[in-house]
């Protein structure tokens, strides 16, 4: 599968994201600022007519389908994901009260399951990436597998939520997937897990290079980063290396308060509405690591927020990117309440670099490009770790391979 086939259906990432571990990521996906608002009430008077023949067929189906009773509630949730999908936007979804649960859940950072982000690409589901440390991760799951059944289900075919919940279950059970990679079926026993996983982790390398690692942007993340560059810094390390490869995003509200601890004052990202309407989003100069030199690493898995906060350094001269290209998210989803219980997800804006650039599908190139080799049974080099930490250190001209 290329990255090109995934990027035409990307969810945040999180992102415009869901997680095995719980259903949705609410990033983002796992990827989108919460912005909670309760249903509409009422029909506008506007769509009235629209939507006249819309209760002319439920009318119909009522008294003239074959099978009764109907299952109201199932025509209603159909009828909103079919709305829904007119608009050809991958990341603008409707959440049953199930799934609207559990992706609140997500933000918590506490969910059963196998700990992986996915996204729909024609009908396949896809891994964006398993999170650091899951049951996903630890079975061996890769970015890019092809979830084909879970427990003799057949996914393909499946809307994302429906996969979802064939893939989650209590922690202690186990999962049996077939995967398809490079155009090979493997088969995976996963056990499911409660997914609690801390968003940041660091420690100082050998080289006396502050090392941190971004796994999500969960709500918890810029008071786990916090407390952690307190502690590196208090080192005195000679450098930092920020490293968000496989970060499918989260909350734009955290990705913008985590930037802000590198940036000076200046700005961040800039969030463009449909009507043309603008909002910028600054950093106040009180971050705890705006002049520590800085070396950010991305790869294919690094979406939605992951990219604000690489663009941000980009765009502001702040630090190198070093890596592979992006995943490319570049949208805002808000959240609103419905009235069953359930929710959904529209995307309201698009977000841009401070220099105007727009990730979209594109993604972020990298300053150096380096690949990883493919991982082996017997040893697996981190190419890309070690071109950072050498970058640092100025022991040799780095160049892209």
């Amino acid at each position: 599968m290329t990255k090109r086939q995934i990027l035409l259906f990307i969810t945040f990432l999180f992102l415009g994201l869901i997680l095995f571990s719980g259903g949705y990521l609410l990033g983002q996906s796992q990827i989108a600022p919460v912005q909670l608002t309760g249903a509409a009430s009422g029909t506008p008077r506007q769509a009235e007519e629209a939507f006249r023949p819309f209760w002319e067929t439920w009318k119909f189906l009522h008294t003239d389908y074959f099978e009764q009773p109907l299952d109201d509630v199932l025509l209603a949730e159909g009828a909103l994901e079919g709305m829904l999908a007119t608009l050809d936007d991958a990341n603008t979804i409707y959440l049953s009260p199930q799934n609207e649960e559990v992706a609140r859940q997500a933000f918590e950072g506490n969910l059963e399951g196998i700990g992986a982000e996915v996204t729909s690409e024609e009908g396949a589901i896809v891994i964006v990436a398993p999170y650091e440390g899951s049951p996903a991760a630890i079975a061996g799951l890769l970015q890019g597998d092809i979830l084909r059944e879970a427990d003799g289900v057949i996914l393909t075919g499946l809307d994302v939520g429906e996969a979802a919940a064939m893939v989650r279950g209590p922690a202690g059970t186990v999962v049996h997937l077939l995967v398809e990679r490079d155009g090979q079926l493997l088969e995976f026993d996963v056990t499911r897990d409660v997914i609690d996983i801390p968003s940041v982790r660091g420690e100082l390398l050998e080289e006396n290079i502050a090392y941190v690692r971004l796994s999500r942007f969960s709500n918890d993340t810029d008071e786990e980063l916090s407390e952690t560059l307190e502690s590196l810094i208090s080192q005195d390390p000679t450098g930092l290396i920020l490293d968000v490869r496989s970060n499918p995003g989260g909350s734009l509200s955290s990705a913008v308060s985590v930037a802000d601890q590198f940036l000076a004052e200046g700005p961040i990202l800039i969030e463009r509405f449909g009507n043309g309407r603008e909002r910028l989003f600054d950093a106040d100069d009180e971050g705890l690591a705006q002049d520590i030199p800085l070396v950010i690493l991305i790869d294919q898995g690094s979406a939605s927020a992951s990219e604000v906060l690489a663009g941000a350094v980009r765009d502001r001269e702040r630090g190198t990117l070093i890596g592979d290209t992006s995943f490319g998210k570049g949208t805002v989803q808000s959240w609103k309440e419905l009235s069953n219980g359930g929710g959904v997800r529209i995307t309201i804006a698009r977000w841009i670099t401070p220099d105007g650039t727009w990730v979209h599908k594109d993604g972020l190139e990298p300053d150096v490009r380096i690949t990883l080799p493919e991982a082996t049974d017997d040893s697996f080099s981190d190419s890309q770790l070690q071109a950072a930490i050498d970058y640092l250190l100025d022991q040799s001209t780095i160049e892209s391979q």
